[in-house]
C-alpha cells in the first residue's frame, strides 16, 4: 500500500499539507507543480488500499482520475474551495470541501485539525489572498502587527514561487519548497532560522513586483482594469501576485492579468474585486483551459483570437 500527498504548488496547497503532515507525519509520494498545474490526480497510479489525500485542486478538473482511484480501492481524502462540480459518494471518499469565497484550503485544513497549526493556516490564507480572513485568525491568536506582517509576507513570497509555465521557472520547485518548509512547526521560526531561502524568495519576489508596477494598463475602466504581461520570465512568476496586489490596492475594482506565452496565446489571471468576491471563475470557465475560484480564477491557454472575447466578457460582467 502506497501513500500519496497530491496538492497544489500554491502558498494555500502547500501551507494546508504543512498542517496535515506536522500533526499525521507520512511518508508519503508528494506529487505537485506549478500552479496553473491542476489536473494532478492523474499522476497517481491507485492500487487497492492507496492512501491518497488531495489539497487545493478542482475536483471537477480530477473528476475522471478520482473515478479511477476509487475503482482502484484508494481512499481518496479531499480538501478543496474550488467548485467541486458533483461530489461523489463512495466509501472511500471523505471530502472537506467548502466554496466559500471567504475560505481556503489552509482555512478548511486548520478548522478539520481543530486549529493545531494556525500560523500555517494564516500564512496561506494571506497567500491566497484571503486577506480579512488571515486577519480574523490574527487577532484571535493575538498575533502583533510584526508577525501578522512575517507572515503576510511569507503567505505572498510562497505564492509568488508557485506561477511560472513550468518549474524550472521557479526559484524552488514547490515539493523542495514543501520539504524545507516542514521542519517548522511555526512560519516564524522557519523565517528566524532559514533566512537564507526566506531572502531568495523575498528578494525574487520584491525584484519581479518592481517590473510588473512600472506598467500602465492596457485598458482602464472604473470597475476593472486590464494589465499585459510580455513574454518574459519575471513576468510569469509575478503574475498571480501583482493580481493579488492590485486587488488589495483597489479592492472596488475587478483586474485581469493578461500574460503574453509567445505561441499565439496569453495566460490569463482574473481578480474579482474584493468588495464582490464573485464572477471570476464564471468568466473563466467559458473557456477551455478555464478554473478557479469565484474571487480568483485563470485561463492557462486564451488564444489571441479569443482575447477582444475575452475582455467583452471581462469589461461586461464588472
Amino acid at each position: 500500500m502506497a501513500t500519496y500527498d497530491v496538492f497544489n504548488g500554491d502558498a494555500d496547497g502547500i501551507c494546508a499539507l504543512l498542517q496535515l503532515r506536522l500533526s499525521e507525519p507520512k511518508n508519503a509520494t508528494l506529487i505537485t507543480g506549478v500552479k496553473r498545474d491542476i489536473q494532478l490526480l492523474k499522476q497517481v497510479d491507485a492500487q487497492s488500499g492507496d492512501a491518497i489525500t488531495v489539497l487545493d485542486i478542482s475536483l471537477d478538473k480530477n473528476r475522471e482520475a478520482l473515478s479511477s482511484c476509487l475503482k482502484a480501492g484508494a481512499k481518496v481524502h479531499y480538501f478543496d474551495h474550488h467548485n467541486p462540480g458533483e461530489i461523489p459518494e463512495h466509501p472511500h471518499f471523505q471530502n472537506h470541501i467548502n466554496t466559500d469565497s471567504n475560505t481556503c484550503t489552509s482555512l478548511i485544513v486548520n478548522n478539520a485539525l481543530r486549529g493545531q497549526f494556525p500560523l500555517w493556516a494564516i500564512t496561506g490564507a494571506f497567500g491566497d489572498n484571503m486577506k480579512s480572513s488571515a486577519l480574523a485568525l490574527c487577532e484571535k491568536h493575538g498575533l502583533s502587527a510584526k508577525d501578522t506582517e512575517q507572515l503576510k509576507n511569507l503567505g505572498t513570497y510562497i505564492n509568488y514561487n508557485g506561477y511560472g509555465p513550468s518549474e524550472d521557472l521557479l526559484h524552488f520547485r514547490p515539493a523542495e519548497l514543501f520539504t524545507l518548509l516542514l521542519p517548522f512547526a511555526s512560519p516564524l521560526e522557519f523565517i528566524q532560522e532559514n533566512k537564507t531561502v526566506f531572502e531568495k524568495l523575498e528578494d525574487g519576489y520584491i525584484e519581479d513586483l518592481k517590473s510588473a508596477e512600472a506598467l500602465t494598463p492596457y485598458r482602464q475602466q472604473t470597475s476593472s482594469a486590464i494589465y499585459m504581461l510580455p513574454n518574459l520570465a519575471w513576468a510569469k512568476r509575478v503574475s498571480g501576485v501583482f493580481g493579488n496586489k492590485l486587488a488589495s490596492d483597489t479592492p472596488s475594482r475587478a483586474h485581469a492579468i493578461i500574460t503574453e506565452l509567445g505561441d499565439s496565446a496569453y495566460l490569463v489571471s482574473i481578480r474579482a474585486p474584493l468588495e464582490n468576491k464573485t464572477g471570476a471563475d464564471e468568466i473563466c470557465n467559458q473557456f477551455p483551459t478555464g478554473g478557479g475560484r469565484k474571487g480568483a480564477a485563470g485561463i492557462n491557454k486564451l488564444p489571441a483570437n479569443q482575447l477582444e472575447k475575452f475582455i467583452a466578457i471581462f469589461e461586461g460582467y464588472y
